[in-house]
């Protein structure tokens, strides 16, 4: 049909990994995980306020080399040494004893100081030019902030609802064992074959490498089974 856009033809290596991904997807559900999908698949940049952009900011940094579960048990605790994270200003004016408390519920002075440091910048420069920087210049724009590198600005701009695929190393070792160059590449290939974001075909793979230890094996087991019965 003349002005058509041709059909995209996808290999069927692809498909098996598109397969792979949808039982993953259905996995995770069933372990109760639902609504962390539809969290990340309603993040969106168009509805980004302050609040939301200093609690996952903070959240990230907090991630940095630790584990999920550790950093859920303290961050409430956290947020609340931070003033709820509420306004950077009012964080910022009195950041001296939001420090003390938020050093008693986690003891890395690093990292509470990264986050008062993104809240410093916030105060100064007020959210709506934080925002419209954000929208120009995405990952270059959160790479400035202390504790925040190619790895987790990226983890950092998929949070606030930007397209994009985290390079951590469980993403990494999946696209690896699927027989991709990246994550970016492998949620990338799997969000053109099943209509899902980018976003949320990171989030999917990211948990289930979280709930199944030997992922990378059972993996390649399921590809294995896929090339043995091709359909």
């Amino acid at each position: 049909m003349v002005g058509q856009a041709p059909r995209r033809r996808w290999s069927s290596d692809s498909r098996r990994v598109a397969s792979l991904y949808l039982d993953a997807k259905a996995y995770i559900i069933e372990r109760g995980f639902a609504r962390e999908v539809d969290w990340q698949a309603d993040a969106s940049r168009l509805s980004l306020n302050e609040n939301t952009f200093l609690m996952e900011a903070a959240w990230v940094v907090l991630s940095s080399g630790l584990s999920e579960r550790v950093v859920r048990s303290r961050f409430l605790d956290i947020v609340v040494a931070l003033r709820g994270l509420r306004c950077a200003a009012d964080v910022w004016s009195h950041r001296r004893v939001c420090r003390a408390d938020a050093l008693l519920a986690f003891r890395s002075a690093r990292k509470i100081d990264a986050i008062l440091t993104i809240c410093g910048y916030v105060a100064h420069y007020g959210f709506a030019r934080c925002y419209s920087q954000l929208e120009a210049d995405g990952v270059d724009f959160l790479i400035r902030f202390p504790l925040l590198g190619p790895a987790t600005s990226r983890h950092l701009a998929k949070n606030l609802g930007f397209a994009m695929a985290k390079p951590d190393r469980h993403l990494t070792r999946i696209a690896t064992t699927l027989g991709y160059e990246s994550a970016a590449t492998l949620c990338a290939d799997v969000s053109d074959i099943v209509g899902d974001s980018v976003a949320v075909v990171d989030i999917v793979f990211w948990r289930y490498a979280t709930l199944v230890p030997d992922y990378p094996g059972v993996l390649m087991a399921a590809v294995a089974a896929s090339e043995s019965h091709p359909t």
